[in-house]
Order: structure tokens, then C-alpha cells, then sequence
């Protein structure tokens, strides 16, 4: 499936949209053609590390299906620096929130102090910000200590990031639901 998940204009971005979903749920194609509905040149900031043969091939795939327009930033653990380093105005695409915890919790970083300084770093953001984050809390609770910080602290940095998005989808097999 190559087609864009939603038609949206531009007027109805607003300034800070999240994106949640499970794995394969259409996240990361919602959240291209959000950003896309606006001029270019869009920013992709990408937080993903390829530890592995799989994950450069996820990799891949996200970077073949993004148009030349796209500038993509690899920020795996300074992601508000990232954004603040864009020229102002751009609007960006952040793919995705947890796999950026998830360096952060492996750096042993402060993700509180961390996620504090992204929301600051959204609010003060002069275009549209869209980011992505895989909802990780449905399931079974994990059976080691490690993956039930990870849940809990990203459902934290989720909660803390929708009471302040403008708009928070959830994406199940490829339909946005509107949440907030």
C-alpha cells in the first residue's frame, strides 16, 4: 500500500499533532501526508538507530517512500536540540517518540528532564510539529522490569504531549481516529 492515509489542507494542521498507533498501523504514512499538506520543505527527524540488518531495512523503507522534498536529521537522543536547529518556520515530522526513549532509557539519560525540555522545545517551535510514537500500553504487562519502565514512561511522555497537541490520532489498520 502506497497511497497517503488521509487528504487533509493545510489549515487544519495545528501546531503540534501526535500520532499514535500500534506497529504496522499507518503511523508514519498518517503523519507524512499531514505534513505534506503544507509547503515544503518539510523536516523529517528521524530517532531511530540501525543496531541491525532488520532495522536498516525499516529504515530504508521509511526513507524510499518519502519524496526528494524531504530533509531528513538523525537525532537519536538530542531530539528538542534537533528541532531547534531547524530553520524557522519548517514544518517537521518526528518518527518516532518511543524509539527515542528507548535510547534514552539504554544512555541511562533523565527521560523526565528529556521529555520536559521536548514539550518546551514544541511549544516554542514557530511551524507545525507532527510526532509519532507507537502506543506500547494495550497489550499484556511485560514480565521483566526493564519493558514496564519503558510502557510506563511512555505512556507518561504520551499523556504529558497530548494534554498539550492541538490534535492526537490513533491509528488502527491504516484509519486515523480522531482522539483529541
Amino acid at each position: 500500500m502506497t497511497e497517503r492515509c488521509v487528504a487533509v489542507n493545510s489549515s487544519s494542521i495545528p501546531h503540534l499533532t501526535l500520532v499514535l498507533g500500534g506497529a504496522r498501523s499507518g503511523k508514519s504514512r498518517h503523519a507524512e501526508a499531514l505534513i505534506e499538506a503544507l509547503p515544503p520543505p518539510w523536516a523529517y527527524i528521524a530517532t531511530a538507530q540501525a543496531w541491525d540488518d532488520e532495522m536498516k531495512s525499516r529504515i530504508a523503507e521509511h526513507r524510499a517512500r518519502r519524496p526528494a522534498d524531504w530533509i531528513t536529521l538523525e537525532a537519536p537522543l538530542d531530539l528538542p536540540g534537533a528541532i531547534r536547529g531547524l530553520p524557522e518556520g519548517r514544518p517537521v515530522l518526528v518518527d518516532c517518540l518511543t524509539l527515542w526513549l528507548t535510547n534514552l532509557i539504554l544512555a541511562e539519560h533523565d527521560t523526565a528532564a528529556a521529555g520536559s525540555a521536548l514539550i518546551e522545545t514544541c511549544a516554542q517551535a514557530t511551524a507545525p510539529i507532527v510526532l509519532v510514537s507507537n502506543e506500547v500500553g494495550l497489550g499484556i504487562v511485560p514480565d521483566n522490569a526493564l519493558a514496564r519502565r519503558f510502557r510506563d514512561e511512555a505512556g507518561r511522555l504520551h499523556q504529558a504531549i497530548a494534554a498539550r497537541a492541538g490534535r492526537v490520532v490513533f491509528m488502527v489498520a491504516g484509519l486515523p481516529m480522531l482522539v483529541k
